[in-house]
């Protein structure tokens, strides 16, 4: 359905690669409950991908189950970048991605992400180098530009077009007002329009199918990428896709999004550790239990749980719940 240089999406929905929420075990819950073209890394910075930190290879792995995956790289060295893109490609990367959109001030703050958007020469530089090093797919997700006076980004993908990038991905929004506002549909479609053959992605806002298709058909990109939305929801591409592409699917049941979430609470007890995956699960059932309907009872025992035999426990009980088996939410977004 999308294909970015050489390598063929099965749907134009892509999860963005969100710090903090989209590590190997989430991505994993995602991509088995389907309708997800492309998965990617966190945002990794080269120097601890190549000295092997620690921190910098749990993020950096990918499993063989999310093919294709792209790795995410920041920073401002053009050829520390290109060292990294070659790393990453050596550890499974079917894609690289460029980050210059990141609007955090730990990253642009070492000239990384966003802020490369107030320096086009060096973007470019950066661009040209991977671009070089590497025989897979190279893309930049960016903003439209630092503030409302700088919207660059349609010049940035004119030019990086002719450097042999194979994808734009834009989030509507500029670097100052991070996630404030609404995204901006005309900047994104200007984007669209200033290139001739790669994909323009878009990013930002979308909740529902209704948003996905309008902002489809407002800016002319070729897919979606969808981030916050997904932190609660990974069945949201799942969902999306059968509502755009007019197919016929079984509504999942609270039974079945149960199970998605045990899943992930079992891929970061594995892959992360119980100390781990036991903050992450009290911090993220709040959103997940949007979707779920009246399961205070559930939020609040895994709030206070002292391990992860009694989050599965808690979450056992509610799954071998008959009622639970039929009953569907569907979430005010779709």
């Amino acid at each position: 359905m999308l294909a970015i240089g050489d390598v063929h999406l099965e749907t134009n929905l892509l999860l963005a690669p969100i710090a903090g929420h989209c590590d190997l075990a989430f991505r994993l819950v995602c991509r088995s409950l389907g309708g997800l073209g492309l998965t990617c890394t966190e945002l990794l910075h080269p120097r601890g991908l190549l000295d092997e930190s620690a921190g910098s290879l749990v993020l950096a792995r990918i499993d063989e189950r999310e093919h294709p995956v792209a790795m995410q790289l920041y920073g401002c060295d053009p050829a520390l970048l290109a060292d990294g893109a070659k790393w990453a490609v050596d550890h499974g990367a079917d894609l690289v991605d460029l980050n210059m959109g990141c609007p955090v001030e730990k990253v642009t703050g070492r000239n990384g992400g966003a802020a490369l958007l107030r320096s086009p020469r060096l973007a470019r530089r950066i661009v040209e180098t991977v671009r070089a090093a590497v025989d897979v797919p190279v893309t930049v997700k960016m903003r439209l530009g630092w503030d409302a006076g700088s919207l660059v980004a349609p010049g940035f993908a004119r030019d990086f077009e002719k450097t042999g990038i194979d994808a734009v991905i834009v989030h509507g929004r500029t670097a100052e007002q991070r996630f404030s506002g609404h995204v901006d549909l005309v900047g994104i479609r200007h984007v669209v329009e200033a290139t001739e053959r790669i994909p323009v992605i878009g990013n930002g806002d979308i909740k529902s199918a209704d948003d996905a298709q309008h902002m489809i058909d407002a800016t002319g990109c070729a897919g979606i990428m969808i981030g916050r939305a997904a932190i609660g929801r990974p069945w949201i591409f799942r969902e999306l896709h059968a509502e755009l592409t007019g197919t016929a699917l079984e509504p999942l049941t609270v039974r079945d999004k149960l199970l998605a979430i045990r899943q992930h609470v079992e891929n970061m007890t594995t892959l992360r550790g119980e100390r781990r995956a036991l903050a992450v699960i009290r911090q993220r059932i709040s959103r997940y239990g949007a979707s779920l309907g009246h399961v205070k009872t559930l939020k609040e025992t895994i709030r206070c749980a002292p391990n992860i035999e009694t989050v599965l426990a808690s979450l056992d009980v509610m799954i071998d719940d008959p009622v639970n088996s039929q009953r569907t939410i569907v979430h005010p977004g779709m």
